[in-house]
């Protein structure tokens, strides 16, 4: 997204609109049911109170700077200053839908994709860093539902933080391997997505090689082809055929789905079709878990409002720099220094 010309300016601006629009689920048309569609999607929307769970064990979060307060100032009630969100992809295993979504035979839920999203000072650019789910952690000791707390444990998959202690867990887990304050937590859920890109009438990818993976149930030849949406889905979870079969490859291939959202969003008649934004919002907010900072539209649309004025060219994706773990080949470990140097330059 970094191949626009000068003269397509006004293209980007319209796609940080639309994005904006749709995340704030806030366009209705028909004066009637805006009250009542601004309820039902606020209701969509699953929060977890983190902070209370995770009380004061937790990174200090940076001071806010002149410039900051500025935009705070300029616009009140809109988020500003520096600002690390937790995004991450959960994939259901049980359950008649998820198994017709391609879920496989085990039970419970994994984070199968994992982001941390920071916001620069002024809220003038981003990057998302993306975490490998095979990455061996530290897994530090997190409150549990009933009071107590689990074990520390040591050189145990990272997404397992989450299949053990759910969003609470996820999040200690990544400022205790980062050093990082996460702000906020967002968690869209696979089955959802699914639903959003047939709301959106599916998206298009390429890929370079053939695709023939039975556990995610995907079969593509090589080419450019347009996913619906248990197809797309199918993508985000391949990884078995494609390249060397770790978590790596498919970090890439969902790199590009995402990239394929964005172009359905902005391309098409969102904004001029009611019905079309509609289930978009629908399945957005259906699908979306966030923290009790984030967990009702007008919280959703204060974000939005905030992140405004990020141009795609100003979005930069990398991943946490990795190794191949020397106990297992099949797991990767931090590559130090780089990795803690990377973290670093978000705090």
């Amino acid at each position: 997204m970094t191949d626009e010309q000068p003269g397509q300016r006004p293209r980007r601006r319209r796609v940080i609109r639309v994005v904006g629009v749709v995340l704030g689920c806030t366009l209705v048309v028909g004066a009637g049911g805006v009250g009542w569609a601004y309820w039902h999607f606020d209701r969509n929307i699953k929060g977890v109170d983190i902070n209370s769970a995770l009380g004061t064990d937790r990174p200090q979060r940076p001071s806010a700077t002149p410039s900051a307060s500025a935009s705070a100032s300029a616009l009140p009630d809109v988020p500003s200053g520096t600002m690390n969100i937790l995004v991450l992809g959960s994939d259901s295993r049980t359950g008649k839908e998820n198994q017709a979504l391609g879920g496989g035979e085990s039970g419970g839920a994994r984070s199968d994709t994992a982001m941390v999203v920071h916001i620069n000072d002024d809220h003038s650019a981003a990057t998302v860093v993306s975490i490998p789910r095979d990455t061996l952690v530290t897994r530090p000791s997190c409150p549990t539902s009933s009071g107590g707390s689990t074990s520390v444990a040591y050189n145990v998959m990272f997404n397992s933080a989450y299949s053990l202690g759910g969003p609470v867990c996820a999040v200690k887990t990544v400022e205790k391997m980062t050093g990082v304050r996460m702000d906020h937590y967002m968690e869209i859920d696979f089955a959802g997505f699914a639903d959003l890109i047939d709301a959106l009438g599916g998206v298009t990818v390429t890929t370079t090689q053939d695709i023939d993976d039975k556990q995610s149930h995907l079969h593509l030849e090589a080419g450019t082809h347009r996913l619906d949406g248990k197809q797309a889905l199918a993508f985000a979870r391949t990884r078995h055929a494609i390249g060397d079969g770790s978590d790596l490859g498919r970090i890439a291939l969902q790199q590009q789905l995402v990239k394929a959202m964005l172009k359905e969003m902005t391309a098409g008649n969102l904004l001029s079709d009611p019905l079309k934004l509609y289930k978009v919002a629908d399945a957005v907010t259906g699908s979306l878990t966030t923290d009790t900072g984030l967990d009702s539209l007008g919280e959703l649309t204060d974000l939005a409002q905030g992140l405004r004025q990020i141009e795609p060219d100003a979005l930069k994706t990398v991943m946490m720099p990795v190794l191949p773990a020397p106990s297992d080949h099949n797991r990767v470990v931090a590559d130090e220094p780089k990795a803690s140097e990377l973290w670093a330059s978000l705090r």
